[in-house]
């Protein structure tokens, strides 16, 4: 299956943003710097957007969709949502919707910072990475919908103990949680289609993207987060 938005470099700010800004101060400004081909089907594009007072330039290597057929109409009603299940893929900046074990939609997505680190405390901006269930729906959240997720489950809690017993992170640390998926302000579509790393950790989907998705899922779906 070919994934759709690569992380082609790390983020090269020309400043440093700070190391815990905070996603409640909105990317802004975004420009497309730069755009070409690759010769194999790919698109090479250059960003750059202001959040905190920093100015930050990425590079990204986005893929196409796969050729599937993934608009088909889905009534949500008819659903047995106990066959829905959600596949977050960090690496390819997507989320992948399976109904019965066959994929039924494809939505680009965005996390923080560091899309490829797996969480390991509070305030670190890092997607967990593993199994997790939907605890919770929002449909009013202040980012169109919220699905909160069940992090810190059991084996998030043994890895944070574990990474504390070996000295990786230091006794006051905390794990944090409020991890979910939800969309993004109103007129910020541009940050997901352009893959802007703007969450302190959560899955930011495009809010028609979100909304959709909302009607799919219930409290207890199963999401699989990857690299």
């Amino acid at each position: 299956m070919i994934p759709a938005l690569l992380l082609f470099a790390a983020a090269h700010a020309q400043v440093r943003p700070a190391a815990n800004a905070a996603a409640a101060t909105p990317p802004h400004n975004l420009k497309v710097l730069e755009e070409h081909k690759d010769g194999k089907g790919n698109i090479v594009r250059t960003i750059q957007y202001e959040q905190g007072g920093n100015r930050v330039v990425e590079t990204l290597l986005i893929r196409p969709k796969p050729n599937m057929n993934l608009h088909m109409p889905i009534n949500a009603d008819t659903l047995n949502k106990d066959s829905v299940m959600l596949v977050v893929n960090k690496g390819n900046y997507n989320l992948e919707v399976f109904y019965k074990r066959k994929m039924v939609r494809y939505y680009k997505a965005v996390f923080g910072p560091k899309p490829l680190e797996n969480k390991k405390m509070e305030g670190d901006r890092c997607t967990p990475e593993g199994w997790f269930t939907i605890k919770n729906k929002n449909p009013n959240s202040k980012y169109d919908r919220f699905l909160l997720l069940d992090y810190p489950n059991d084996s998030s809690i043994a890895r944070f103990n574990k990474l504390k017993d070996n000295g990786t992170l230091p006794k006051n640390a905390r794990m944090g949680g409020d991890v979910g998926i939800h969309g993004i302000w109103k007129g910020g579509d541009d940050m997901i289609e352009n893959g802007v790393g703007w969450t302190d950790g959560c899955v930011a989907l495009k809010n028609k993207d979100v909304e959709e998705l909302f009607t799919f899922v219930g409290v207890g779906t199963r999401v699989y987060i990857r690299k």
